[in-house]
């Protein structure tokens, strides 16, 4: 059984080895090596690593998105479809889901949030509808938990941009303003979100134990071929 964890990529050294890291840290835990793909940016492929794979060995795939966009519903199907493997199973991706926002919300709180900031939740983006249903109902689990409204922006694909969703936070309320970084691991994104003109910033979720609990826990729920994943 081989485990093969794919992320977006990124040309940022430093957010290439946190994925680097977070699969070392996953392979501990699930006492199996896991493999990582990127589906743009830089290889290897999810097709290239599954035709790396003896052709019969059964291969999970988790998808490291945090919302249900174009990556996760065309490309590493497509990836899938294309390698020589038949017995691959793709599980759904890491959000929106409560880990994934208790970690956001441990690295806002790490980053010195406190009671009554204005706080905006920042996603990369999307033209997805499913994934933007997705991102909003992230951003209202995010609300919950800091017990205050929670506003969306963008870095990449959407409006808002954080910049702007942050000068309108200050202008509106007077009050510091948090960004909560919704991003996987540093690069160009979370560059942006740094330089929006927030009082803080949270960190990407990374390898946060909670997110290496999580990938852990897609890997050993898989069933391939009517098999559990792990055994």
């Amino acid at each position: 059984m081989s485990y093969i964890l794919v992320a977006h990529g990124t040309r940022k050294a430093g957010g290439v080895n946190m994925i680097g890291e977070l699969a070392q840290r996953v392979s501990a835990a699930v006492e199996r090596e896991v493999r990582v793909a990127f589906v743009d940016v830089l290889g290897p492929t999810p097709r290239e690593v599954l035709d790396s794979l003896p052709g019969d060995e059964p291969a999970v795939v988790v998808p490291a998105f945090l919302a249900g966009g174009y990556h996760v519903r065309v490309d590493v199907p497509a990836h899938v479809a294309a390698s020589r493997h038949r017995r691959v199973v793709v599980t759904p991706p890491l959000g929106p889901c409560q880990g994934t926002v208790r970690v956001m919300a441990d690295r806002l709180y790490e980053s010195g949030w406190r009671t009554g900031d204005s706080v905006i939740m920042a996603a990369a983006g999307t033209s997805d509808p499913g994934a933007a249903s997705d991102l909003r109902r992230t951003a209202a689990m995010l609300s919950a938990l800091t017990g205050d409204r929670v506003e969306l922006a963008f870095a990449a694909t959407g409006a808002p941009t954080v910049a702007d969703a942050v000068e309108d936070a200050r202008r509106r309320s007077g009050r510091r303003v948090a960004v909560a970084s919704y991003l996987l691991a540093d690069g160009l994104f979370q560059d942006r979100l740094r330089g929006s003109g927030a009082d803080i910033v949270g960190d990407p979720l990374g390898i946060h134990p909670g997110m290496v609990r999580l990938i852990a826990s897609r890997f050993r729920r898989a069933r391939v071929g009517g098999m559990r994943a792990a055994a």
